[in-house]
């Protein structure tokens, strides 16, 4: 039982007191709605199964006339079914029959139950079998009010399940009567569907609003909070003056030794045009001077990585052997950015990443499935990896290799582009160059000079500043002189 000290409940799945705000308040009721198959009995078991095995009794009250061991078997394949904990700690009854003679004898005989077990939780699967039963507004109201207060009499909290859309179920008694709601959902997003949970109400407790995430695996159910809902430890300490450097003199000297220090930079650029290499080079050097790296692709391999690195002489596998440099694959398919943040987190705190690159931000934006939560939920991460001690870069394919447009506005620059760096083809006299040009570092000295730059077998190389043509970052180039670029400088 709960210590009269607490005013909450633990339910045993951390993730979901957090999205309570802490956990289920003490002498409460709620109710876990959702249409069939959204994972509210597993959650609700899960629950019961977690009380019980901190030695909480448990009331758990079938409403139907299915046997119990049907729901146990179903309940079974997950790890937190434990059934040494069934019988004494957790006892399933069935109240079907005393739900046919009315409110009031089932009433009695669960809140005897309750009281002869010392319970701490009742659990009762199915309030929409009770309202078909009965098909009586006033008794079911009647009940769930009177078992509430019976309920809270002998401090015990009461996990109801029902199966309605939460529209519908907000227009119904249930939803006045008890304390709280909470709604899962299986929604469609294009070929996928995606499991959703919210606290839709929560009396007189603060919680997390809005849409989570919710998954179910063998472990049981699982919320994945939204990145930008979930309260941050703010520490508002001003920019050091440090330099974060990707080990090619020549563009570290355009940056005047680097990137800032925890700083998130944007790297934008055509396809195929180095956005890759020039990461790579970033994390490797710091991976060079002590500075643990984490490189995310959503491409590449490990393998494709480090051969492609190798052909221009950058060579990352003594990196990789002794642990300074990790190269992580993940493909985008079925990609949840909630998920791939929370777990990005935890290595970035796991393994103390200095550097971080991201190759692939459009992936990432596209996993956000509603587009109006993009800006915030970029910004909230850049925060968090700032607070982390983390200097970032994220590549982004820009969508034309040449051409007059240039046009980030569906990108997230303003949130992401502390620093914006651009690669970009040209075309002039017949033939394609590179070019590079430090768009944007925010309170920070940079050189604004258009940069074309080679990339071949010895590695990358910077030359010296373009004066021979204008209209370069439209990719479409006009000649001024007879030459284009320089020597490296």
């Amino acid at each position: 039982m709960p210590s009269s000290e607490s005013s909450l409940f633990q339910s045993g799945i951390p993730s979901f007191d957090a999205l309570l705000g802490g956990g289920i308040p003490t002498r409460q009721s709620l109710i876990v709605t959702g249409t069939p198959g959204c994972g509210k009995t597993v959650l609700c078991s899960q629950v019961a199964f977690a009380a019980a095995a901190r030695d909480i009794p448990v009331v758990m009250a079938t409403v139907t006339s299915e046997p119990h061991d049907k729901l146990m078997s179903s309940l079974s394949g997950f790890s937190f079914f434990k059934p040494e904990l069934l019988g004494e700690r957790l006892f399933v009854i069935s109240a079907y029959s005393s739900l046919k003679r009315g409110p009031k004898e089932a009433r009695d005989l669960l809140l005897q139950t309750v009281r002869e077990r010392k319970a701490g939780l009742l659990f009762i699967d199915g309030l929409r079998s009770i309202r078909d039963l009965w098909s009586d507004e006033a008794r079911l109201r009647e009940f769930l009010y009177e078992l509430g207060i019976g309920l809270s009499a002998v401090n015990c909290i009461g996990l109801f399940t029902t199966e309605y859309p939460l529209d519908r179920l907000m227009a119904l008694p249930e939803a006045t009567t008890v304390d709280g709601v909470v709604a899962l959902s299986i929604q469609p997003q294009g070929a996928r569907r995606v499991r959703r949970s919210e606290v839709v109400k929560l009396r007189g407790r603060a919680h997390l609003t809005g849409d989570h995430v919710m998954t179910i695996n063998q472990g049981g159910v699982e919320f994945i909070p939204r990145l930008e809902a979930t309260p941050l430890d703010f520490h508002d300490e001003p920019p050091t003056m440090e330099r974060k450097g990707f080990g090619l003199p020549e563009l570290d000297t355009l940056m005047f030794g680097g990137l800032p220090e925890f700083s998130t930079t944007m790297l934008a650029g055509s396809m195929g045009i180095g956005k890759t290499l020039l990461a790579t080079h970033f994390v490797a050097d710091g991976a060079r001077k002590g500075e643990l790296g984490l490189f995310v692709s959503f491409f590449d391999s490990p393998a494709m990585l480090t051969a492609r690195a190798k052909r221009v002489g950058l060579d990352v596998d003594a990196l990789m052997r002794d642990g300074t440099l990790t190269v992580q694959h993940e493909p985008p398919a079925e990609l949840e950015a909630d998920l791939f943040v929370r777990d990005l987190l935890r290595t970035v705190d796991a393994r103390g990443v200095k550097r971080l690159v991201i190759d692939g931000l459009s992936e990432l934006e596209l996993s956000i499935l509603d587009p109006m939560r993009r800006r915030m939920f970029l910004a909230s991460l850049a925060m968090r990896l700032r607070m982390r001690g983390v200097t970032s870069i994220f590549t982004r394919e820009v969508p034309k290799v040449v051409g007059t447009e240039l046009d980030f506005s569906d990108a997230p620059v303003a949130i992401l582009g502390e620093n914006l760096l651009l690669l970009r083809y040209v075309e002039l006299h017949g033939q394609m160059h590179r070019i590079m040009s430090v768009l944007k570092m925010r309170d920070s000295k940079y050189a604004s000079d258009l940069r074309e730059f080679q990339i071949n077998d010895t590695g990358v190389k910077v030359l010296a500043p373009l004066r021979s043509a204008t209209g370069l970052l439209t990719g479409q180039a006009r000649p001024i002189g007879a030459t284009v670029g320089g020597g490296v400088e």
